[in-house]
């Protein structure tokens, strides 16, 4: 009877607590009941049996907790599920960097097979580009062949009006002084950037044409940068081949005249208050030729000198370039040199014009002031030959 009244109060005390308590009677039913010999728990009254029944379910639904696991094991388990999966999403994009490339290159494959050209020798495979510029398309002009060249020149050499003969060719630009501005020339990256621009055809300005374009280029004095760079210049040239046109003058005293002449002008602006360094009219040209300038005769053969060798070393230094050599006073007197021009750029032939106007065209001996004083400076010289008219105007 003790052991009877003891199951029913811990039945009452479990059907009366709840939350934690509750958890702690179930433990005291479970054993009091499992200690309870198996006899006397077939001939208890139906309340002994619902305690019965609770033991046996109490047993049953009992559940004992794991042991929690370390939390620096879990965070490993973290930390190697998402390297494994990083190293996977890297292959993916690796994959399909390398499919893009194999697409732009097949692309660029299939582009040249549909853009034969046969007229093409084989040396000149390297000379020959497709430029893909990236502020326009070429469309129609794709397949249009593109020869890259650069007119290396000094001032007041000529170079401004042969570049107006160029452009009055229908596929041909050439974009003047582009290294004038000294920060496209500071050093050997930004002047391979500014090449890249005009060689890539997104330099606009006004020579550009509605036709396809054939040449693309660009005026560069040597003392643009061109000489201070001119081991990174000439690598870039052949890597990219770039064609060179040498234009020099013979007569180096006339250039010194019109040098100064144009040193005048910049201060003076004869033309209206403005400075013109070419012209486009006669009545303009004579204007500017009523300067007659002095020559520093101290200094004369010395800067003959300089100039004579300024030109030798570019020849030098880009002896290894595709190029041709011309001089003022050949195009001058002959006109067929613009046909030359034209056969180096593998261009088709046109009539070449020019609006240019000459400026100085009298003799020199009537456009220097001091020309007694010259004429003693050079005359038992080797730069005798200057004093003497070496070309028909």
């Amino acid at each position: 009877m003790k052991e009877e009244k003891k199951g029913e109060e811990s039945i009452r005390v479990e059907g009366r607590r709840g939350g934690g308590g509750g958890a702690v009677e179930v433990g005291r039913l479970f054993f009091s009941c499992a200690a309870r010999p198996l006899e006397k728990l077939e001939v208890k009254s139906k309340r002994v049996g619902m305690a019965e029944e609770l033991c046996f379910f109490t047993k049953d639904a009992l559940v004992i907790k794991p042991p929690k696991k370390s939390p620096l094991v879990l965070r490993m388990i973290v930390l190697a599920f998402s390297m494994v999966f990083g190293v996977y999403i890297c292959s993916i994009c690796l994959r399909q960097s390398s499919i893009r490339d194999q697409t732009r290159l097949a692309s660029v494959q299939i582009v040249k097979q549909r853009c034969p050209n046969p007229r093409v020798s084989p040396s000149e495979i390297p000379f020959v580009h497709y430029p893909v510029p990236t502020t326009y398309g070429r469309n129609e002009c794709a397949c249009t062949p593109v020869r890259f060249f650069a007119i290396l020149s000094m001032q007041r050499s000529g170079s401004g009006w042969f570049e107006t003969f160029l452009n009055s060719h229908i596929n041909v630009s050439s974009n003047g002084e582009i290294f004038s501005a000294k920060e496209r020339r500071s050093n050997m990256t930004a002047i391979a950037a500014t090449l890249d621009k005009v060689y890539n055809l997104d330099w606009l300005s006004s020579a550009a044409k509605n036709e396809c374009t054939a040449a693309v280029g660009f005026k560069w004095m040597l003392n643009q940068g061109l000489m201070e760079h001119h081991e990174e210049i000439v690598k870039y040239l052949n890597r990219r081949g770039v064609s060179l046109i040498f234009l020099f003058r013979k007569n180096l005293l006339r250039r010194m005249v019109s040098v100064v002449a144009n040193s005048h002008d910049r201060f003076a602006k004869q033309l209206n208050g403005t400075h013109k360094s070419h012209v486009h009219s006669k009545d303009e040209a004579a204007i500017l030729a009523r300067y007659k300038p002095v020559i520093n005769t101290a200094f004369l053969i010395s800067d003959l000198k300089k100039t004579q060798k300024w030109v030798a070393d570019a020849l030098d230094h880009f002896k290894s370039t595709r190029h041709i050599i011309l001089y003022y006073e050949d195009l001058v007197s002959n006109h067929t040199k613009l046909i030359d021009v034209q056969d180096f750029l593998i261009v088709p032939h046109r009539k070449l014009v020019s609006r240019q106007v000459k400026i100085h065209t009298k003799p020199l001996s009537e456009q220097i002031e001091n020309w007694d004083d010259v004429y003693n400076a050079l005359n038992t010289t080797v730069y005798r030959s200057f004093l003497n008219a070496d070309y028909q105007l």
